[in-house]
């Protein structure tokens, strides 16, 4: 007989893989949106592991909704495995199909999760003669989550005309008014802010 119990530790296990693969792209923008600092290096460590959380997750739902949905025995072999006339919320199709929702958006949350991060009001127009452009080697960023977290942190600095980050090349870019914010406060930022390391800048051509 399908047991409650075997319904919850499916559901359960399912739920945290798809947590499990989902940290480390929630934690930066936690640090952004919640002022959570130094959250996003300690999870970046899962992401060689997402892509199998992610499989078994999947693979965890689609068995649990394989027991839910089979044809239901016409014979029983003892009066101890006829089902209850009445299942319980947590049994039900709903509940199930209410946790695949749940789990579905932790899975999809580094494409959706720059839509989170606040927007960063515009710098006012400067001389292009009073602007330096940096780039800023980072460890630890893994998703699109990441990036858009540390580019936040330093837009939001004064004195930042434009900042971007990329995860694939682990780097970030910004173009700041040397006269108003340092690179040493831009890289405070990103470690202090989001929590990841900065292992080297280098000051490039002016703008």
């Amino acid at each position: 007989m399908e047991t409650k119990e075997n319904k919850s530790g499916l559901l359960l296990t399912g739920t945290l893989a798809a947590l499990g693969a989902s940290l480390c792209c929630i934690t930066p923008v936690l640090g952004v949106v919640a002022g959570i600092g130094g959250a996003a290096s300690a999870f970046s460590w899962l992401e060689p592991f997402r892509p199998y959380l992610v499989a078994l997750t999947l693979m965890v739902l689609a068995f649990a909704w394989y027991r839910r949905l089979k044809p239901a025995k016409q014979t029983l072999a003892c009066a101890c495995e006829a089902e209850p006339n009445k299942a319980s919320f947590f049994q039900s199709k709903t509940f199930l199909g209410v946790a695949t929702v749940a789990v579905l958006l932790l899975l999809a949350f580094p494409y959706y999760s720059s839509a989170i991060i606040p927007s960063v009001p515009k710098t006012a127009v400067v001389q292009p003669t009073e602007l330096q452009l940096a780039r800023l080697d980072i460890n630890g960023m893994t998703c699109s989550g990441c990036e858009g977290s540390v580019t936040h942190a330093l837009a939001s600095k004064k004195g930042v005309v434009v900042a971007k980050a990329s995860y694939e090349s682990g780097s970030a870019e910004v173009t700041f008014q040397p006269s108003v914010v340092s690179v040493e406060t831009l890289k405070k930022a990103i470690e202090e802010e989001v929590g990841y390391s900065v292992t080297g800048t280098e000051l490039l051509t002016k703008k």
